[in-house]
């Protein structure tokens, strides 16, 4: 009997049935503090969200708008990266003084600003308005931008929505201070929602154009605005272009992207300017207005993550930037800018 349980000992151990592989679950996004903070630049007060870590993105916004219009994108941004967002000066929790509202005024800015926050490069991604920026960011200061991301962008030809070109016409002003009366407010929340009802392409933006609208009735909003809107619009549509400008591009990823039916903004801006940026990759979002970033959040950040992922940062060489600018565009981009 001993030498049984002697054998038995010697035995090799029993397998134990193999456990069933266990799919664990996805990992949640960080906690991210994206409560608006404030610094003081050039004696006036800057609001912005700053969260993340990784290469730095800086979100600009559209006019009359402000950072909130980022904030479904950001908690994705910000797993990899640290994602900026200000209110421009003039929007939103920012000051509103009676100051300097140019685009070249915006890009210096968003320069201190990020100089502030200690960033020296960033992927710049501009939003109507904060499109215009962006790109006056990239040539005022090449050397801090890493890539280009224009969201329906202005800037680029003088086309624009009659309703801005009204606004900013001489002494319609006037009529904004009408805002503020509870009537009025009412009278065109029922006009965006009819447009929306009636699948009007201006209707697809209502919700956004209502909250834009809502921020109106406040007097120094509605100065900054006109001031904002006047610096690039006139009676005649769009005053400035950066197509002039395009060719400077040349070795900076530039994404466009577009809603296809934007009324604010053509769809076919977006056409021209990729034609006339060196590399520059356009997105058309199909049935989507001037927020594409709204109307497919998670297709945006899937085009854009893309985009970050398959490109290389610009490299800045003060040699190279000098003979681009002697050599000027080519022939055929002076051409292209001429017939818009």
């Amino acid at each position: 009997m001993g030498l049984s349980l002697l054998k038995t000992s010697l035995l090799p151990p029993a397998e134990a049935p193999p456990v069933p592989a266990q799919r664990l679950p996805d990992a949640p996004l960080p906690t991210l503090d994206t409560a608006i903070q404030y610094r003081w630049v050039h004696g006036y007060r800057r609001a912005f969200i700053h969260c993340g870590r990784g290469p730095a993105i800086l979100l600009i916004h559209g006019i009359g708008d402000c950072s909130d219009t980022w904030q479904d994108v950001i908690p994705q941004l910000a797993r990899d990266h640290t994602v900026i967002a200000p209110d421009l000066l003039g929007h939103g929790r920012s000051d509103k003084p009676r100051g300097d509202y140019s685009v070249a005024a915006y890009a210096n800015a968003m320069r201190d600003l990020i100089s502030v926050l200690g960033v020296d490069r960033v992927t710049v991604v501009g939003h109507s308005l904060g499109g215009g920026v962006a790109m006056q960011f990239a040539y005022q200061y090449p050397e801090r931008c890493e890539r280009l991301v224009l969201v329906s962008s202005g800037g680029v030809c003088q086309e624009v929505n009659p309703m801005l070109r009204m606004v900013a016409m001489p002494n319609a002003d006037m009529v904004l201070p009408l805002m503020r009366f509870a009537g009025t407010r009412l009278a065109s929340h029922l006009a965006f929602r009819a447009l929306r009802l009636f699948n009007t392409d201006i209707g697809i933006d209502a919700a956004e154009l209502m909250r834009m609208f809502d921020t109106l009735p406040d007097i120094t909003a509605r100065r900054a605005f006109v001031r904002t809107l006047r610096s690039v619009i006139d009676w005649r549509g769009q005053a400035i272009t950066m197509l002039d400008r395009c060719y400077l591009t040349q070795g900076m990823p530039t994404l466009l992207i577009w809603g296809s039916r934007d009324a604010v903004i053509p769809c076919h801006h977006g056409s021209i300017a990729n034609a006339a940026m060196p590399g520059s990759r356009l997105v058309v979002f199909e049935g989507a207005g001037h927020f594409p970033h709204h109307a497919d959040r998670e297709r945006f950040l899937s085009v854009l993550d893309e985009f970050l992922a398959n490109t290389e940062p610009a490299s800045y060489s003060s040699a190279e930037w000098r003979e681009v600018l002697r050599r000027g565009p080519p022939e055929r981009h002076a051409a292209h800018v001429l017939a818009h």
